[in-house]
């Protein structure tokens, strides 16, 4: 097989070509498939693809080498999980699409395209490219001439056409321009094509209504792809940085309009501190594709099964009473009252028209809202609102949550790591237990539901709801009086990725213990096992002068339940469990109105504020500019700001220092559900922007390009990690769409741009968190350690690289109390090829390339060992990350240059000394950009951690408990 590839690959002739494909194609028919899986093993699909690609080059590509190649894909496409990201990389659907085009009256040629194009459409990403380039419109012309002759033909095309809901969304909008939810795909294609005798002939020969879940290729492929470069970790001359300009410089001239510092010379305007963000006529703005998103995922055991499931009904109904319901944007007026306070008048029915009725003592209700302006200077309620109003997302919400209206003032007191009870757990499960054994003791009532409400209210339970920005519950469901179990959305056009909650909870008991099962989750492992609690923010708290969010709950775990998961949302996996995190909460005031989050929620609309107040803020000494890098597919725009110094004086020596300042890339809120990042970077903006000599001096070194949040559309729809494509953003650097990725396009355009004109920045930092690990750290990038950790064989001269990507980190440890130089890591892993940090530093070639992770739990070292994190601590990293920045500055300029390289040759005796301790083996773990979680697993011996840190599970008992063990080892 080898040999007949290595020929393959390296023949230019034409009928050599064709007899060794005519070869090939014997081979794997007698062969089977364990022929075509040893094909796939050698290269083979890469080399047919890239075969494809050269002969779709040419101005009349032989058609018989056209057949066979299409044949052979049609036989190897469905044998490799990775055919259709190697299909889409390699340029290969556009070729197809066009053959197809070229012959729709070429059946030899055509059923062999088809048939490969159903192949492509398995995987999601593709059915969406192939749905914008038409692909739908030719299923139809193909359908037509067809439909009475040729069932094989009919077939091919109905798959490719109907089975993908990401084709059967690019068909609604022809026609519809906006659909939330979905019916089956074969009412839209009767609707669409009027053409009931097709389909009634195809079912004859085979079910058109072909279940998506076992007939598209698992999404987790696409994040799970390693690149074209597969021994990146022991191939050096691959690991290598190839800082190599991939776009002519022509097409990257475009994006000069965003770096106006470097042509600006102060002359005309004359020295101001704040530049013009672009009006929104401006004639640079990007073209936003039109894509409506799906509703989200209903895999899992909760599911409903109903075909015809009704649509979610408009909110036409008039605003609950206060402590029911948020702030709703269309009723409500804000007054300052005669004693420095807010009131906020929740005036019912006014959406609808009319006054609305009263509370029963003839008033309307009315909630004081303390003035926080002192301790909140970047909080404004009212200018929260007009940027909730311009706000964008899927559902369209209208309601505003307190939290986010009354602001977060970090509590004064410290929170400790909780310790887990003994026993808790053992408790918990014995009690999920119960459940199975005495069926008649559960109520198992659906008291909210995000796809059915209102649900019907009996005042015996609690009430619910996530209609609001960053919200996230689907369904809550009362099992005993005191108890529910709460089921999270997974992230639009996706099935997974559940873990990111945010929701409202009223019509409490007061000291009454209410405990809240989330049943749904994926990880198997979670720092509620070693501390974390979930965060509760109390109106009545609020009101009375205590607007914050607290860590609260009791009896919190995590384990392993019954429920199990679906194989597409368990990654191709048969017989994968979900996970429960469950906590106990006691209420303490009536009446009032609790919000829930797994961890501090930041919004879109929060971000937006900020920016303005902190423009606001700016002192004529600072050069900061705003404006908007590219608009999102959910009609968002992604801010850009640009902050440094400005020149002493319109001379020219001053303008050309200002201009030569090396530059400094920042971004953050990548993912969704991290939004300690977004903690981070407002402590970082803050520094930037204030008075303080030491940021005027940072402002002063460095040029800031900073991207506060790369995912807007996933913050505000309540994701937890992707974007509305339904794809990890962070996933998608080595090869971004404008149209899938615009973020991320853009963001390495730019990056790209200063490498064409030689200002490769001196740091990028991609902000994060992280959700298995304690502390604040970062993963940086490594020839040497990298080739150290697989144990490749290198001679010394290969290994040679300047040690300079430790120095930050190092200076991070010696400023900052949370920040651990013990958890860093800068091993390149090829599951993480193509994420920022990797691909900016080989390709861009910024050498100090850098990803930033801050724990959603605490730390175990340092000043805050043994305590939770808090916003207070998140804004102090961001602002210590600036001083290490300053501190970097001076290292690396001239004047100090000696200094450096001795303190270079320290790290290098570090590093040496540390070399045995280098551990980060490339693991599965759900694909975050974190190693395997290490801490010793106490609680469930069959969990998939214990698999990928190869413990025996024939030793372990099946959801044990410490004190189980302990009790055993003692009898």
């Amino acid at each position: 097989m080898e040999v007949i590839l290595s020929s393959l690959e390296n023949t230019r002739d034409l009928q050599t070509i064709l007899n060794i494909l005519c070869i090939l194609n014997e081979l794997l028919t007698l062969g089977g498939g364990r022929r075509v899986g040893v094909f796939v093993s050698k290269g083979g699909t890469a080399i047919l693809l890239q075969l494809l690609v050269q002969s779709g080059k040419e101005a009349s590509p032989s058609e018989e080498l056209m057949l066979q190649t299409h044949s052979l894909l049609a036989k190897v496409g469905p044998k490799d999980r990775k055919f259709g990201i190697k299909a889409r990389l390699n340029g290969a659907l556009n070729v197809t699409v066009n053959l197809l085009k070229q012959n729709l009256q070429n059946y030899k040629l055509l059923l062999p395209c088809l048939q490969v194009l159903r192949v492509y459409s398995s995987n999601s990403v593709n059915a969406v490219s192939l749905g914008k380039s038409g692909v739908v419109e030719l299923m139809f012309k193909v359908i037509g001439p067809y439909s009475k002759k040729n069932t094989t033909l009919l077939k091919y095309v109905l798959r490719s056409s109907i089975t993908q809901m990401s084709i059967c969304m690019y068909c609604t909008l022809i026609t519809f321009q906006f659909v939330i939810y979905f019916f089956s795909q074969r009412y839209w294609f009767k609707v669409l094509t009027s053409m009931d005798d097709v389909v009634d002939e195809s079912d004859d020969n085979e079910d058109t209504e072909i279940d998506t879940e076992n007939d598209t290729e698992n999404e987790e492929d696409e994040k799970d792809h390693k690149g074209q470069n597969d021994d990146i970790e022991t191939d050096i001359n691959k690991l290598r940085p190839r800082q190599i300009l991939t776009r002519p410089f022509e097409e990257l001239r475009v994006f000069e309009r965003f770096f106006k510092e470097f042509s600006e010379d102060f002359q005309v305007k004359g020295l101001s501190s704040k530049s013009t963000s672009p009006s929104s006529a401006d004639t640079s703005k990007p073209h936003r594709p039109i894509i409506i998103p799906t509703s989200r995922s209903t895999a899992g055991p909760w599911s409903e099964t109903s075909k015809n499931k009704p649509q979610r009904p408009e909110r036409a109904d008039p605003p609950r009473p206060l402590k029911d319901a948020p702030v709703d944007l269309d009723s409500i007026s804000v007054t300052k009252a005669p004693e420095s306070k807010l009131e906020l008048e929740l005036v019912q029915g006014l959406s609808c028209g009319g006054e609305g009725p009263q509370e029963e003592g003839g008033e309307q209700a009315v909630l004081e809202v303390p003035d926080t302006a002192a301790l909140l200077p970047l909080h404004d309620p009212d200018l929260y609102l007009e940027m909730v109003k311009g706000t964008h997302s899927v559902p369209g919400y209208t309601d505003v949550a307190y939290p986010d209206y009354f602001g977060h003032v970090a509590p004064n007191f410290r929170e400790p790591i909780i310790e887990r009870v003994y026993g808790v757990q053992r408790t918990k499960i014995f009690q999920d237990i119960e459940r199975l054994i005495h069926p008649g003791d559960i109520l198992d009532k659906v008291v909210y539901d995000l796809d059915f409400c209102p649900v019907i209210d009996d005042g015996e339970c609690l009430k619910f709801n996530s209609q609001f920005e960053s919200g996230n519950l689907r369904k809550a469901i009362q099992v005993r009086k005191f108890e529910y179990d709460l089921v999270l959305n997974s992230d639009i056009n996706s099935n997974h990725y559940h873990q990111w909650f945010y929701f409202e909870v009223s019509s409490m008991r007061v000291g009454v213990p209410y405990r809240f099962n989330i049943i749904n989750c994926e990880k198997s492992n979670s720092q509620f096992n070693y501390g974390m609690q979930v965060l509760k923010y109390s109106v009545q708290e609020a009101i009375s002068g205590s607007p914050r969010w607290i860590r609260t709950g009791s009896d919190i775990c995590y384990y392993k339940n019954h429920f199990s998961r679906s194989s597409i949302a368990a990654g191709g996996q048969k017989g994968k469990s979900y996970y429960t995190m469950t906590f106990t909460v006691t209420f303490q005031h009536k009446d009032d109105v609790c919000y829930f989050a797994y961890h501090y929620p930041y919004t879109f609309s929060t971000l937006k504020m900020h920016l303005q107040k902190l423009r606001a803020l700016c002192t004529p000494q600072v050069y900061y500019r705003q404006e908007q890098l590219c608009e999102t597919l959910g009609g968002n725009g992604c801010p850009l700001l640009t902050i440094t110094a400005m020149p002493e004086s319109a001379s020219s020596d001053h303008v050309c220092q200002f201009r030569n300042r090396p530059v400094v890339f920042l971004s953050a809120r990548v993912h969704p559900g991290e939004t300690n990042a977004s903690w981070v970077m407002k402590g970082t903006l803050e520094f930037l922007v204030s008075s303080s000599p030491l940021a005027q001096s940072l402002r002063e070194s460095y040029i800031f390009k900073i991207i506060p949040m790369l995912n807007p559309d996933g913050v505000i729809n309540g994701n937890h990690r992707c974007s509305l494509s339904g794809e990890d953003l962070n996933r998608q650097w080595l090869n971004p769409s404008t149209e899938l990725h615009p973020t991320i396009y853009y963001a390495k355009s730019l990056l790209q741009y200063l490498t064409a004109i030689g200002r490769t920045p001196l740091v990028f930092c991609d902000y994060h968190g992280h959700s298995r690990k304690k502390n604040v750290f970062m993963y940086g990038c490594s020839i040497k350690e990298t080739v150290w950790q697989t144990n490749v064989s290198a001679s010394s001269c290969d290994l040679q690289e300047d040690l300079g990507y430790r120095t930050l980190p190092k200076l991070l440890s010696q400023l900052a109390p949370a920040f651990s130089l013990a958890s860093c890591s800068f091993v390149v892993e090829r599951s993480k090829e193509s994420t920022a940090r990797v691909v900016v530093w080989r390709e861009i070639g910024v050498q100090r390339s850098y990803t930033m992770e801050s724990t959603l739990c605490g730390c175990d070292q340092g000043k805050y060992k043994g305590l939770q994190i808090g916003t207070r601590e998140l804004e102090e990293m961001g602002s210590q990350f600036c001083i290490a920045l300053l501190r970097l500055r001076r290292l690396t300029s001239p004047l100090e240059l000696r200094y450096h390289q001795t303190h270079l040759l320290d790290m290098d005796s570090d590093l040496i000394e540390s070399r045995c301790n280098i551990t980060c083996p490339t693991t599965y773990v759900m694909e975050e950009d974190e190693p395997a979680f290490l801490e010793e697993v106490d609680y469930s011996a069959e969990s998939e951690e214990e698999n990928e840190l190869g413990l025996d599970p024939a030793h372990l008992d099946p959801n044990s408990d410490p004190e189980l063990n302990h009790q055993d080892s003692l009898t």
